[in-house]
């Protein structure tokens, strides 16, 4: 039992948790291709098909980049859409990613995050999605199995608010959360549809002057990703960036409403604050690095070190104000990046954490740690040393290098 609700306990890996999830979604087309370590989602969703427990078109593709041109295609017809994908497969979508989401599609994809070749590797870090990050999707990461399958529920909702019309992401860390078994506690089938509710649509004029849902339909033809050539084409950007702004909002309603439901919650939906309110050195990381680290900011509280941990639930739409606020009091901040920049000066998180702090009046010390590359396991004594080092940089007052490398032989 948890919440007001019955619900049941089962133990699911983190790809399996998010196959649960769509299946409870009342979703009309599946379209995928295989890869490690994602496969188990669209296998175990495949095996619901052919047994009839859901309703769901499910279409195997020769590729990912035909995955997601077909979950275009159904998505602008007005399907409830949903794919999943990994490293060189999310590679391979690269071209219709950005097709997606110019045409204001909202489709659903799981990621099981996993490094890019070459050296071929097929264990987790998070270099596919980040290298994805500025093609117009929302993109939420989570710590745990019960978060892969909460936050794809809510998913649905935030991608179909008719004041966003965005595909989203949900990251999983590759091996460690898609194949490990977890408890994952599962609402009710009725009342996930239920709060997923059936898709709605905005409302656009056709050259005919007609008033009718923006989707594709023979009786109401319209042009969905049309040609737009200079006296055009920015403005169609501009409207992808306010819906990135609106989904800020959306996506801590859709986190409240889901939390009231389930009696879980994630922070404020955007971030999670862990003992921040009196730290004077806080860490900044995503996805399941942040369960790693509780622990050791329990044991170094209990030594008496003011330490804090901010999680980042969403990196697209970046949560700049709420992690200004967030960070407000601490005098140092450690950015973990599980993915490179290469040649730029840090990792992607770094950047942006350190660009949304730059014009906050009392501005913390801000270093960058490069950690887990290709899987590597980075084991709480590491975390631990990180801590204690910028505890000890903190007092000296002065930062000596902007960027470290933890757990690598050099």
């Amino acid at each position: 039992m948890a919440g007001k609700i019955k619900q049941l306990r089962m133990g699911l890996n983190g790809d399996e948790a998010v196959a649960y999830a769509v299946k409870q979604s009342d979703v009309d087309v599946v379209a995928a291709y295989p890869i490690t370590p994602q496969t188990i989602i669209v296998e175990k969703f495949s095996e619901y098909v052919a047994d009839g427990e859901v309703n769901t078109e499910f279409v195997c593709t020769e590729s990912e980049h035909s995955a997601i041109t077909a979950c275009i295609a159904a998505s602008a017809t007005g399907a409830r859409t949903f794919t999943a994908s990994a490293s060189a497969g999310l590679a391979l979508m690269h071209e219709m990613l950005f097709v997606a989401s110019g045409c204001r599609v909202p489709i659903v994809m799981a990621i099981a995050n996993r490094a890019l070749s070459a050296p071929l590797n097929i264990h987790g870090d998070h270099s596919d999605s980040m290298a994805q990050r500025d093609s117009g999707w929302i993109q939420i990461f989570v710590e745990n199995s019960q978060e892969a399958y909460d936050s794809v529920i809510q998913a649905f909702r935030i991608a179909e608010n008719t004041n966003v019309l965005l595909p989203v992401i949900v990251g999983l860390d590759g091996f460690t959360l898609s194949h490990t078994l977890e408890n994952v506690d599962t609402l009710p089938d009725e009342s996930v549809k239920q709060f997923v509710g059936r898709r709605q649509f905005t409302t656009v004029t056709t050259h005919e002057g007609k008033t009718v849902p923006f989707k594709l339909d023979p009786a109401n033809p319209m042009t969905i990703g049309p040609i737009a050539l200079p006296n055009y084409y920015f403005e169609f950007k501009r409207q992808q960036e306010e819906a990135m702004k609106n989904a800020l909002e959306v996506i801590q309603k859709v986190h409240d409403e889901y939390a009231k439901l389930s009696s879980r919650s994630y922070g404020n939906g955007l971030i999670e604050e862990y003992f921040l309110e009196d730290a004077e050195v806080a860490v900044v990381c995503l996805g399941s690095t942040a369960g790693t680290l509780k622990t050791v900011v329990d044991g170094l509280r209990q030594e008496g070190i003011k330490v804090g941990l901010l999680r980042l639930r969403v990196f697209r739409p970046f949560p700049a104000e709420a992690i200004r606020n967030a960070l407000k009091n601490a005098k140092m901040v450690v950015v973990m990046d599980k993915c490179m920049s290469f040649g730029g000066n840090g990792g992607a998180v770094f950047h942006e954490v350190r660009s949304a702090m730059y014009d906050v009046n009392s501005r913390p010390l801000i270093v960058n740690y490069i950690y887990g590359l290709g899987g590597r396991d980075t084991p709480p004594k590491e975390f631990r040393k990180i801590l204690e080092d910028m505890h000890r940089m903190l007092h000296a007052g002065r930062v000596d290098k902007l960027v470290h490398y933890i757990g690598l032989r050099e």
